[in-house]
C-alpha cells in the first residue's frame, strides 16, 4: 500500500472517530496560556479563520522552514530580536545562497570533489526568518540557548551516535536518521528539507502528518487521561486554552533526536495559536531532566501554503544501514590481515 493511501485511510479513521454533531468548541475569548515566556505571545494580528464548531482553523498544509537557528548566535548577546534591516540582509543572503546552489551542478561540494553525500544543492532551509525577527527559536531560557546539561546529558553523542561514529556491531547501534525512521515529527522542527506538516481537524482529534519521515500524529483533543504505554511518537492529548490548542505528550519510546532530548523525557507541550489567515504560531516546551538542568521553550512561525505534501521515500533504494555494517566488517577483515602478516 502506497504512502498516500495509507494516510488517507488514517485520515478517515480520524473523521470517523469524530461524534454526529459534535461541537467542541474553543472558548470565544482567549485566555492567558499559563507558562509562557513573554517574548511567545502571539503577535496581534487580523482575525483568524474558525471551524464551522467555532474552533480557530488550524487545518492545511504548512510551511515551517527557516533561517533562524535554534539557539541564539553568540554574535547578538542579549539581543532577542533582529532590526528590520539586519532581517532583510539575512533573508537576501539566504536568497542569494539558494540561486547559487541552484546554477550550479548538483555534484558539485563545497569542500570541492564528489564526496557521496549531500551538498548546498539539495538542501531547503528557506529564506525566511521567523515573523517577529528573533534572533533565536529559544525564548527561555532568555538567553535563547538551550540550558547547561546534565552529567548524563554530556555523556549524551550528538543524534544518538553513528554518523561515522560507531560501534557498528548491530543495526541498533545506528541511530534514526542511519535507518530512515520517524526522527523529525518531536517537536516539529525545521531540518535541511521536506519542512511541511498537513493538519488535519475535527471537533475532537486532530492529526498531524508531517512530511520528513512521514510520520504521523493522532491526537485526541478531550478529557481522556494519558495511558500507561510508552508509543512510538509518544501519548498526546490535546485541550484548548482560549483560542490556542495545547498538546502534550508524555511517554515516548524513542529519544527526541532532533533536539537532543531523550526517550526519558518527561513532557513535551506544544502550543498551536493561529494568528492570522496566513501564520500560525507554533509553541513546545521541552522537559528532560536527563538531558537539560531546567526545561527550555521554543516557538516557530508556520506559514500557510498551497503546495502538496511529497512522499518522503527515505527506504526506497536506502543501503546505509546494510553498507554501514558491511564496511565494519570489511574493515574488521582488513584488521585481522594485517595482523597476521
Amino acid at each position: 500500500m502506497s504512502r498516500t493511501s495509507t494516510l488517507a485511510l488514517v485520515v478517515t479513521a480520524v473523521l470517523l472517530l469524530a461524534p454526529a454533531g459534535a461541537a467542541q468548541a474553543a472558548p470565544e475569548q482567549p485566555q492567558a496560556a499559563t507558562g509562557q515566556p513573554a517574548a511567545a505571545q502571539p503577535p496581534a494580528a487580523e482575525a483568524a479563520p474558525r471551524t464551522p464548531w467555532g474552533a480557530p482553523d488550524l487545518g492545511g498544509i504548512w510551511d515551517f522552514r527557516t533561517i533562524t537557528p535554534l539557539e541564539r548566535p553568540e554574535e547578538y548577546g542579549d539581543r532577542a530580536f533582529l532590526t528590520e534591516e539586519e532581517a532583510v540582509t539575512l533573508e537576501q543572503g539566504a536568497a542569494q545562497t539558494d540561486r547559487e546552489a541552484n546554477e550550479a551542478p548538483a555534484e558539485r561540494t563545497e569542500a570541492g570533489g564528489d564526496i557521496g553525500a549531500y551538498n548546498r544543492f539539495w538542501f531547503d532551509f528557506g529564506t525566511s526568518v521567523v515573523a517577529d525577527r528573533r534572533t533565536s527559536l529559544i525564548v527561555d531560557p532568555p538567553n535563547g540557548r538551550r540550558p547547561p546539561r546534565t552529567p548524563a546529558g554530556e555523556q549524551r553523542p550528538a543524534f544518538g551516535g553513528s554518523f561515522g561514529g560507531g560501534p557498528f556491531e548491530q543495526v541498533e547501534d545506528l541511530n534514526y536518521f542511519d535507518r530512515c525512521l520517524g526522527t523529525a515529527a518531536l517537536p516539529i522542527y525545521p531540518t535541511a528539507y521536506n519542512n511541511n506538516v498537513q493538519i488535519f481537524q475535527t471537533p475532537d482529534h486532530l492529526a498531524f502528518f508531517v512530511e520528513m519521515m512521514g510520520s504521523t500524529r493522532i491526537i485526541p483533543i478531550d478529557d481522556r487521561p494519558h495511558g500507561d504505554i510508552r508509543q512510538w511518537l509518544g501519548d498526546s492529548r490535546g485541550r484548548w486554552e482560549g483560542d490556542t490548542l495545547v498538546v502534550e505528550t508524555t511517554r515516548f519510546d524513542r529519544d527526541l533526536l532532533i533536539i537532543g532530548g531523550s526517550r526519558d523525557a518527561e513532557r513535551l507541550v506544544e502550543r498551536f495559536t493561529r494568528v492570522g489567515p496566513g501564520i500560525l504560531q507554533y509553541e513546545y516546551t521541552v522537559e528532560d531532566s536527563t538531558v537539560w538542568t531546567q526545561p527550555w521553550t521554543a516557538v516557530q512561525t508556520f506559514r500557510k501554503t498551497d503546495a502538496p505534501v511529497f512522499e518522503y521515500a527515505c527506504h526506497e533504494g536506502n543501503y546505509a544501514a546494510t553498507n554501514i555494517l558491511a564496511g565494519a566488517r570489511a574493515e574488521e577483515a582488513a584488521a585481522e590481515t594485517e595482523a597476521e602478516r
